[in-house]
């Protein structure tokens, strides 16, 4: 409940009363409250999902209104996580602007959880996300996979491939539990029957390449994440052997009213996600099932 009245910017309590009073005019318990709490009673889920479809109807009249003036430009929310977002950003908002003239593009940037979260809300209408997992709502391509790097502070390290075991054992930060890529690490080190050596946990990317920087933990991440720091030699990255791999995904609305410029539109995205491949040069291979 703390969560759903930050979203909807009503006070805790005024939403708790909107919900009985709903409750007490349909005539059923729409949520369980409980210590953790509350989850969705059949009741409301139905409602949930009613709502849902009624409001992306709304939204798709609307649009197919509007999209009947031909020289109205359409907007496009276009997600990228971080790592897409450094490699790819500015040459997505530049290079749209002469290729797709008819379609406003705005660029929101979150961590892939976050825009799938996103998705869901109908903040974003199309994203190139990570490590994507089914929903009803939302449709997902797989584009190729991407191994992280062993990511350490110069002087120490050689920039030669470290074995996952070896990686696992030395001092890392990580993010959250709750992160994709903690979640790959621990996984892979579960199967290995051991622990991955966490030290520090950050959700702050920028925090974590510091901490890495003055040499107090090495880290696991993506290329991007690290590009600059990288290239100027404040950080060194290694290929990990027996790699840790994370897979993009093209995530689109299921229930989004095509654009005009669709055909355009999937044909730039199908170019840029080519040019974030070749930009990974050997850390992007092809996906397998």
């Amino acid at each position: 409940m703390t969560r759903a009245s930050e979203l909807l910017f009503v006070a805790q309590p005024a939403l708790g009363l909107q919900i009985r009073q709903l409750e007490e005019e349909l005539g059923t318990a729409l949520l369980l409250r409980h210590s953790r709490g509350v989850a969705p009673t059949p009741a409301g889920q139905l409602l949930y999902d009613g709502a849902r479809d009624l409001l992306q109807r709304a939204e798709a009249l609307k649009a197919q209104v509007k999209g009947l003036d031909a020289s109205t430009a359409e907007t496009l929310i276009l997600g990228l996580s971080p790592s897409v977002s450094v490699l790819l950003g500015q040459d997505i908002m530049l290079e749209a602007r002469g290729r797709l003239p008819n379609v406003f593009l705005s660029l929101f940037e979150a961590m892939s959880i976050g825009l799938i979260e996103a998705m869901d809300r109908q903040e974003v209408d199309v994203a190139f996300a990570y490590d994507y997992s089914d929903r009803p709502s939302l449709s997902g391509t797989p584009l190729f996979d991407e191994e992280l790097l062993f990511v350490s502070a110069p002087g120490g390290d050689s920039e030669q491939p470290i074995a996952l075991t070896e990686a696992l054992a030395r001092d890392l930060v990580l993010a959250s539990e709750r992160d994709p890529i903690r979640r790959t690490v621990e996984a892979r080190a579960q199967k290995l029957g051991i622990r991955p050596h966490i030290v520090f946990e950050a959700q702050s990317v920028a925090l974590m390449k510091s901490v890495v920087a003055a040499g107090h933990a090495a880290t696991i991440m993506p290329y991007g994440i690290a590009t600059e720091e990288l290239r100027r030699g404040e950080l060194i990255g290694r290929r990990i052997e027996q790699p840790l791999l994370r897979r993009l995904y093209l995530v689109k609305q299921s229930q989004r009213v095509p654009l005009r410029a669709e055909a355009e539109i999937d044909a730039f995205l199908g170019e840029m996600a080519q040019r974030l491949r070749l930009a990974l040069g050997p850390l992007a291979r092809p996906f397998t099932a």
